[in-house]
C-alpha cells in the first residue's frame, strides 16, 4: 500500500512553482507573520520566518503577536564575493536587518531581524549587486561549497569553479522569484507553473547539500553532505572527482530511526561528466526519497534502505557517465588557515577569526570596522569558510601592508584566541532558531572560556581540540564531526558527544545522554587530565578518546 504524502509534498505540489500566496501574504500589514503553508514556501526563497523568543511572554501578556522576523539566507557558491558587494552587504544589513553579519557553516552569510516589510526591499538590494537567495534553503539542492583555501594546488581556481556551475545546473527553473521579489512578469492564473526537469512539481522530499574538498584539506567537513566530491589531483593536473553520497547529520532526539551518517564513497568521475553526475543523484532522491515522513526524507535514509548496490545500479543505469573505481586520496586536516598566506601565484590572503561567525564589533577586536574600511580600498576579494571564518581574497604585495595596518589598527590578531576557541563552531539556536531547544551561539563562547581553563589545567593549552554546539539535533554546526560535540536536548542541557577525529572522517559517539555545564566540565577535566599522561605522541583528544574507549 502506497503511503500517504506528508503536509508538506502537497504544499509544494500546489504551490503553483513555489509561489503561493506569498506575495498576498507579504501585502498584508495587519501581521508580521505569513501562513503555515507560506512560511514552507518561502525557506525556497531564502528565507525563514522566525520570532524572538526572549520576547514571546513579554508579548503574550501585552495581548500582542509575537515579535515576527525573517531570516534571509544568501546563495553564494564558493562563498566567494568582491569588495563592493561587501561593502552593501555591510550597509543593507544595517538598513534593513540586525547589524550582525551571520556567516553560515555552509560558506554563505544570512541576516536577521528583518521585518516583513523590509523583506522585499533587501531581496531586491541583493539583486543589484548580482546576488540572490534562491534556493538557499528549502527542498531543493542548496548552497555548494568549495574548499576556501587557494594555497593548496595550482588546480584551486579550477575546482573552485565547480561550486558555482553545480548550483547554477541544479537551481530550480520557476519564474516565482523573480515574479515576487523583483517585480517581474506574473504567470497567467490559467496555466501551470513553469516545466522543471529535475524537480518536477513536488521538488525533493527533503534539502539536499553538496560540498567540494580538496585534499589535504577537509575544511568543508565532505562526508556531512548528500554529494560529497573530493577532488583528485595527479601531476598538478585536477582530473575529477571521487563521490561520496548519503552523508547528513541530522536526526531527532528520541526516534531510533533517525541517525546521523558519514557519506560513503563510491566511485570516480571525470571533470567533464560531473555536472550528468550530480544531477543524476539528485533525481533518483527525487524519485526514491521517502515522501510520507520528513524525518526520515533525507539521501542517508533511501540509501540504508534501498542499499548502497542498488544505488550505484540505478546511477549508472541512468547516467551515460559510468562510475570508475575510487582513487587514492588523503586528508591530513580540516580546519582554516589563520594569518597571511600566498598561493601559487604570489598573491596573498588573510584569514581572520569570526567567532560563531557573527561579524561585529567587540572590544579589541573590531572585526566589522576592519573589513569596511578594508573594502573601501577595492584592494581584495573577500571569501566565506564553511567554519565560519572570513579569508581576504587575491591581495598584490603593494596593498598587503595597508590592509595589514588596518588589522592591526582594529586589534584583527588571531594570536589572541586559543586554537580550540579558533575551531570551534556553533549554530544560531536560541532566540530566533524556532527548533532550538538550548542555547548554541550566545553561550559556546562562555562555555570555551572555562574549557580553556580546564585544558591550561592539564598541560595541554596548546592543542586543538574541536568543539561544536548546536541548539537541537539537526546538526547545523556538524557537531557530530567534532572532537567534543553539544547538541541540545533542553534549556541548559546537551547531549554530550565525543571522539570524532581532526578529518572530518570520523562520527563522535555519546558520552552522556543529558548533561548540564557543571557536568560536561566534570567529564572534561577528568578526560583531559588522562588525555595528558596518556596519549601517544601527537595523538589528538578525538583519535586518544576513540582508542580508550573500545
Amino acid at each position: 500500500m502506497e503511503k500517504e504524502l506528508s503536509i508538506n509534498e502537497k504544499m509544494k505540489a500546489e504551490s503553483r512553482g513555489l509561489r503561493g500566496d506569498i506575495a498576498k501574504g507579504l501585502g498584508n500589514k495587519l501581521t508580521g507573520e505569513l501562513s503555515d503553508s507560506d512560511q514552507q514556501l518561502l525557506k525556497f526563497h531564502g528565507s525563514y520566518q522566525q520570532d524572538d523568543r526572549d520576547r514571546r511572554e513579554e508579548r503574550e501578556n501585552k495581548k500582542l503577536e509575537w515579535a515576527y522576523s525573517y531570516m534571509v539566507r544568501l546563495r553564494i557558491p564558493g562563498g566567494d564575493i568582491d569588495a563592493t558587494q561587501w561593502l552593501e552587504l555591510q550597509n543593507i544589513c544595517d538598513k534593513y536587518a540586525s547589524g550582525t553579519i551571520k556567516i553560515t557553516t555552509r560558506q554563505t552569510i544570512q541576516f536577521h531581524g528583518i521585518v516583513k516589510s523590509r523583506l522585499k526591499p533587501t531581496i531586491q538590494d541583493f539583486d543589484k549587486l548580482g546576488l540572490d537567495t534562491i534556493a538557499a534553503c528549502g527542498d531543493v539542492n542548496r548552497n555548494v561549497m568549495c574548499g576556501a583555501n587557494p594555497a593548496l594546488s595550482d588546480a584551486h581556481d579550477e575546482i573552485f569553479q565547480y561550486a558555482d556551475k553545480i548550483s547554477a545546473h541544479l537551481l530550480p527553473k520557476t519564474n516565482a522569484f523573480t515574479e515576487i521579489w523583483l517585480d517581474g512578469e506574473k504567470l497567467n492564473d490559467e496555466k501551470g507553473a513553469e516545466e522543471d526537469p529535475l524537480y518536477l512539481d513536488t521538488y525533493l522530499p527533503r534539502k539536499f547539500k553538496i560540498a567540494i574538498a580538496i585534499p589535504p584539506l577537509n575544511d568543508t567537513d565532505v562526508f556531512a553532505n548528500d554529494i560529497g566530491l573530493i577532488a583528485i589531483i595527479k601531476d598538478n593536473n585536477f582530473e575529477g572527482f571521487n563521490i561520496s553520497v548519503g552523508g547528513g547529520l541530522g536526526m531527532t532526539h528520541g526516534n531510533s530511526k533517525t541517525y546521523p551518517r558519514r557519506g560513503t564513497v563510491i566511485g570516480f568521475i571525470s571533470k567533464e561528466k560531473v555536472l550528468d553526475i550530480v544531477w543524476q543523484i539528485v533525481a533518483i532522491q527525487r524519485d526514491h526519497g521517502d515522501r510520507s515522513d520528513r524525518k526520515l526524507a533525507r539521501l542517508k535514509y533511501t540509501i540504508d534502505r534501498l542499499g548502497i548496490e542498488w544505488f550505484k545500479t540505478e546511477l549508472n543505469s541512468r547516467s551515460e557517465s559510468m562510475l570508475e573505481n575510487e582513487k587514492p586520496f588523503l586528508f591530513n586536516r580540516r580546519g582554516d588557515l589563520y594569518g597571511w598566506f600566498q598561493d601559487k601565484k604570489k598573491l596573498w590572503y588573510y584569514g581572520a577569526f569570526v567567532e560563531s561567525g557573527l561579524v561585529k564589533d567587540e572590544e579589541g577586536y573590531l572585526l566589522k570596522s576592519s573589513l569596511k574600511e578594508i573594502a573601501l580600498l577595492k584592494a581584495c576579494g573577500f571569501r566565506f569558510t564553511g567554519n565560519q571564518n572570513i579569508m581576504l581574497t587575491n591581495i598584490d604585495d603593494q596593498k598587503k601592508d595597508l590592509i595589514n595596518q588596518i588589522l592591526e589598527k582594529y586589534g584583527i590578531l588571531d594570536e589572541k584566541f586559543s586554537l580550540t576557541r579558533k575551531d570551534a563552531i556553533a549554530c544560531v539556536a536560541l532566540p530566533t532558531c524556532p527548533l532550538a531547544l538550548a542555547e548554541g551561539q550566545r553561550y559556546l563562547p562562555t562555555l570555551i572560556n572555562k574549557i580553556e581553563k580546564i585544558q591550561d589545567s592539564a598541560g595541554i593549552g596548546d592543542t586543538p581540540i574541536s568543539v561544536r554546539m548546536t541548539g537541537c539535533p539537526n546538526g547545523c554546526g556538524r557537531p557530530y564531526l567534532a572532537e567534543i560535540g553539544l547538541i541540545g536536548k533542553a534549556q541548559g542541557k546537551y547531549v554530550l558527544r565525543l571522539g570524532g577525529d581532526s578529518y572530518g572522517e570520523r562520527l563522535n559517539q555519546v558520552y552522556l545522554e543529558e548533561a548540564d555545564e557543571s557536568e560536561i566540565l566534570e567529564s572534561l577535566r577528568s578526560l583531559f587530565g588522562e588525555y595528558a599522561t596518556q596519549r601517544q605522541g601527537q595523538e589528538s583528544f578525538g583519535d586518544y578518546f576513540n582508542r580508550t574507549a573500545q
